[in-house]
C-alpha cells in the first residue's frame, strides 16, 4: 500500500512539473554588448538581435556594458545564469586578444562559455592620405625606412586591433613608424585628412567616405582574402608579408553550463538568421562580412585565433592601461 501511494504521489509531481515547464524561451532574453550604443558592432549586434528575437519568438533586449576592452560585459555574462536568457555578443578583443594583454582576466572565455555560432567580420584597411607620394605598400615600407621616424601611425589605443595589426605589419616588414595612439579611431582618421597622421589600419566605414572623397586611399586589406566591399585592394599576402591574416570577428556565447538543447537551438538559429539577404546587405553597409558555423567550429575558431593573438600582442609588447 504504502510503495502505491508513493508511486502515485511520484507520478502526480512528474505530471506538475511538466504542466508548469514552459518551452525556451518564455520570457525576454537579454543579449550582453561589449560595445557602446550607436557604433558600427553595436548596430550589428542590434541587427542580429532583431533576427533572433524574430527566430526566438521572444523579445531580445541588446544590454551594452562597455569598459575594459569589452571584459566588464565578458565578466557580466559569463556571472550570468545558465539558462539561456543571457546572451553575449563576443567578439575578438575580449575573447582573443585580451587573454594576453591583461595580467588578471575576470573571466576565462574558454571555460566560462558555450560557443553558439560565429556571426560576422570586419577586415581593416591600410589606409594612407592620397597626397603621400606612396601608390603601394612595397612604397610605404621603403618610405619608411628612407625617413626613418618621420611617419606616424595612428590607432584606437594600446593593444587595440588598430595598433596591434600595425605592429605585426612593422615586424614582418621592417617598417619604422611612429604609433599615436588616440582614443578611437575616428580622431585620427581626422588628423589623416588634416596632414597630421599618414597611416592607419581602419574599418571600412571609417575611411571609405575619405577614399571615396579622394582623400585618403587603401594600400591593402588585412584578410587574407580580399574584400568584397573592396574587391580591388590586394591581400597583405599577396604583397608579400606571409600569412598576414586579421580581423574582427564576432559571435554569439552562452554561459558555460546552458542546456545543451538551448544552445543546439540557438546556433540553429544563428546559422539560419546568417544567411538571410537583408541581413547580409546590412551588414555589408557596416563594413562587414557574415560568418557562420556550429559551436564545435566557433570553439576552434578561439582556440585558433587566441594562440595568434597572443604571438602578435608579445611582439608588440603592448600591456593594458
Amino acid at each position: 500500500m504504502k510503495s502505491l501511494i508513493a508511486l502515485t504521489m511520484a507520478l502526480l509531481c512528474a505530471a506538475a512539473g511538466g504542466a508548469h515547464a514552459q518551452p525556451y524561451p518564455s520570457r525576454p532574453v537579454q543579449l550582453i554588448v561589449p560595445y557602446p550604443a550607436g557604433g558600427a558592432s553595436d548596430i550589428m549586434a542590434r541587427a542580429f538581435a532583431e533576427k533572433l528575437a524574430a527566430g526566438l519568438g521572444a523579445q531580445v533586449i541588446v544590454d551594452n556594458r562597455a569598459g575594459a576592452g569589452g571584459n566588464l560585459a565578458g565578466s557580466a555574462a559569463a556571472k550570468a545564469a545558465p539558462d539561456g536568457y543571457t546572451l553575449f555578443f563576443g567578439a575578438a578583443g575580449p575573447l582573443a586578444v585580451n587573454p594576453a594583454l591583461y595580467a588578471k582576466m575576470p573571466f576565462d572565455p574558454a571555460k566560462d562559455f558555450a560557443p553558439i555560432g560565429l556571426v560576422g567580420s570586419m577586415a581593416l584597411f591600410l589606409t594612407v592620405p592620397a597626397d603621400l607620394p606612396v601608390k603601394s605598400l612595397p612604397d610605404l615600407i621603403a618610405l619608411s625606412k628612407a625617413r626613418p621616424g618621420a611617419l606616424n601611425y595612428a590607432s584606437s589605443g594600446v593593444g587595440g586591433t588598430t595598433h596591434l595589426a600595425m605592429e605585426w605589419l612593422k615586424s614582418q616588414a621592417g617598417a619604422d613608424i611612429t604609433h599615436v595612439p588616440y582614443k578611437g579611431t575616428a580622431a585620427g582618421v581626422a588628423d589623416m585628412v588634416g596632414g597630421r597622421i599618414q597611416v592607419i589600419f581602419d574599418a571600412w566605414p571609417t575611411t571609405s567616405p575619405h577614399v571615396r572623397a579622394g582623400k585618403l586611399r587603401y594600400l591593402a586589406v588585412s584578410t587574407a582574402r580580399r574584400s568584397a566591399l573592396e574587391p580591388e585592394v590586394p591581400t597583405m599576402t599577396e604583397l608579400g608579408l606571409s600569412g598576414f591574416d586579421l580581423y574582427v570577428w564576432y559571435g554569439l556565447m552562452a554561459p558555460a553550463g546552458t542546456p545543451a538543447e538551448i544552445v543546439q537551438k540557438l546556433a540553429r538559429l544563428t546559422a539560419e538568421i546568417t544567411t538571410k539577404a537583408d541581413l547580409r546587405e546590412r551588414f555589408a553597409s557596416l563594413g562587414m562580412e557574415p560568418l557562420t558555423g556550429t559551436p564545435d567550429r566557433f570553439a576552434e575558431h578561439l582556440r585558433v585565433e587566441t594562440d595568434k593573438w597572443a604571438r602578435i600582442v608579445k611582439l608588440s609588447g603592448a600591456k593594458a592601461e
